[in-house]
């Protein structure tokens, strides 16, 4: 019986969660990325083949990219863009020559996720990550000052975000604005506002079809070069799942899904399912959508989010959420014994507790509260598995 392949995210050798922690923690593989490679350059056989000596040291397997970075080049499809595809191929073929099976990357242009607070404080004690819509809305207007933003935004809800802002504290506000420019986990550079606000404005003239275009122009490329050296690609979904600063998201919906795999219909051509970027949205129904797409995922994310009015979300513990996990979980099993394969998981976005709490580590990405979730996912599957 076909069983998910027990992951683990890794960033690299700076990273505070050690390989030995993550193979302490049952998973028998590392998800991780060439960190230190700039966007857009090529990954070597060489540096590519460096990490998977340092992974496989341990104990440890290597056959999953996150992220092989798509860059802003690419999705703007601007006059470099030919060289930046050809330099992405290059790097698949690479990777491809390395033992690598699993290729991840997103589509959201200039951010990748955003939350508003990356240490919410729970009930129990442990701290999350949270996201909150006017918090994020007043960023927007107020400190990044994207010109014509209060166009997105209704008169009420105009005045409530004022509000908000003129309540925060200095301090608050200059927490408020860290987080949110944070930028890529295992990039230690923060976001600099006046680079975000020029990359913003590249997107001011593209809409939401053109930004779509661009996307599919490149998996026409990319897909045929995964297939002839036998790697499935897998896109993100928008994390969160609709759009920000008044730019463009495509992956967030089932049309949007639809969309993507009809464009080059072949299982390498595939979607790294996150149940918690999907389960933002109230109208994605998760399992629907795992029945629906389930040729096409290799790798699986799971977490679970609660979902809260206005828009609002924070990462709940993976079994007790807005998503029934039971019934994820159970529908995956159910996916690897019909396409006789198995997927690629790992947790997500645990939260910081014990020992953690006074530990510096990636906002999510802490040791002790994905370690938590990977055992509870686990055993969710042998008992899922047994009475299957």
């Amino acid at each position: 019986m076909h069983q998910m392949i027990q992951s683990m995210r890794w960033f690299g050798p700076e990273d505070p969660v050690s390989l030995q922690d993550i193979l302490q923690s049952g998973a028998t593989n590392v998800v991780t990325a060439l960190h230190h490679i700039a966007p857009g350059e090529v990954w070597t056989i060489d540096e590519i083949s460096k990490r998977k000596s340092i992974v496989e040291a341990t104990g440890l397997t290597w056959e999953v990219v996150e992220s092989l970075p798509v860059s802003e080049t690419i999705k703007q499809r601007n006059d470099d863009w030919q060289r930046c595809i050809d330099q992405y191929k290059s790097s698949l073929k690479n990777l491809a020559a390395c033992g690598i099976k699993v290729v991840t990357y997103n589509f959201m242009p200039v951010f990748d996720w955003v939350r508003s607070d990356m240490s919410f404080a729970l009930p129990n004690g442990a701290k999350s990550l949270y996201f909150n819509k006017k918090a994020v809305a007043a960023f927007d207007l107020f400190l990044l000052q994207r010109p014509n933003a209060e166009q997105d935004y209704t008169k009420e809800e105009l005045i409530a975000i004022r509000a908000y802002f003129d309540a925060l504290s200095a301090s608050e506000k200059e927490t408020l604005f860290n987080n949110i420019l944070l930028g890529l986990p295992g990039n230690k550079e923060q976001l600099k506002i006046e680079d975000v606000r020029q990359a913003i404005a590249l997107y001011a003239n593209m809409t939401t079809e053109m930004y779509r275009e661009n996307l599919l122009v490149f998996l026409r490329e990319v897909i045929p070069v995964a297939v002839s050296c036998g790697i499935r690609m897998a896109i993100h979904p928008d994390d969160p799942p609709f759009s920000l600063f008044g730019l463009p998201r495509v992956v967030s919906t089932e049309a949007d899904l639809l969309r993507i795999v009809n464009a080059v219909p072949v299982p390498e051509n595939g979607i790294c399912f996150c149940s918690g970027s999907l389960g933002v949205r109230p109208e994605n129904d998760l399992i629907f959508l795992l029945k629906k797409f389930r040729q096409y995922i290799p790798f699986v994310h799971l977490r679970n989010v609660q979902c809260l009015p206005q828009g609002d979300f924070y990462e709940a513990e993976h079994l007790n959420g807005s998503s029934d996990m039971y019934a994820l979980v159970r529908e995956i099993v159910e996916l690897m014994q019909a396409n006789q394969q198995s997927v690629y998981m790992r947790p997500d976005h645990g939260h910081q507790m014990l020992h953690d709490l006074q530990n510096q580590t990636y906002p999510g990405y802490s040791a002790i509260g994905r370690l938590k979730a990977l055992a509870e996912l686990r055993g969710l599957e042998i008992a899922v598995s047994r009475s299957w």
